[in-house]
């Protein structure tokens, strides 16, 4: 089974589509993590959404939000894999391939990410370093990290 990636803007994806992330999005980040806030935002019509499947199943998800809409750099963030595919190493595919698109559609800009702590080193192994103090982001630890710009 391999992982497919396919990257769309918000007004290209599906109903169907944008539903399949959103219950996806609450299963993992409001559901399982305990952490009621409203998921779906603001950011969401201006954001590149790159969907992993396997067999057409939603695996994995992240969001790219442009420069200037939440950092002045552009921001990978709503990171996650469903947990029927966790174990697989599609999580440190999803971050290539996030990674790879980012510095591709923006280049030289580095990209800034708000991570959960307890995920820094996995982050780290990418090249991101941390640029804040731990913070609360509804009781969650997060730490914003950058990753600085290919020269």
């Amino acid at each position: 089974m391999s992982l497919e990636f396919r990257w769309s803007r918000f007004d290209a994806l599906s109903t169907r589509e944008f539903y399949e992330i959103v219950t996806a999005r609450e299963a993992v980040f409001v559901v399982e993590q305990q952490c009621a806030y409203q998921e779906v935002d603001a950011l969401d019509p201006l954001a590149w959404h790159l969907l992993a499947t396997v067999n057409d199943q939603l695996a994995a998800y992240v969001r790219l939000v442009g420069p200037g809409e939440k950092f002045a750099e552009p921001s990978i963030g709503r990171v996650m894999t469903l947990e029927a595919f966790r174990g697989r190493q599609y999580g440190r595919a999803l971050m290539s391939e996030a990674i790879r698109f980012t510095e591709e559609i923006y280049p030289g800009l580095g990209i800034k990410i708000g991570a959960q702590v307890y995920l820094t080193t996995f982050y780290a192994s990418f090249g991101f370093v941390a640029v804040s103090a731990p913070y609360d982001d509804d009781g969650i630890l997060h730490i914003d990290m950058r990753k600085p710009a290919v020269v």
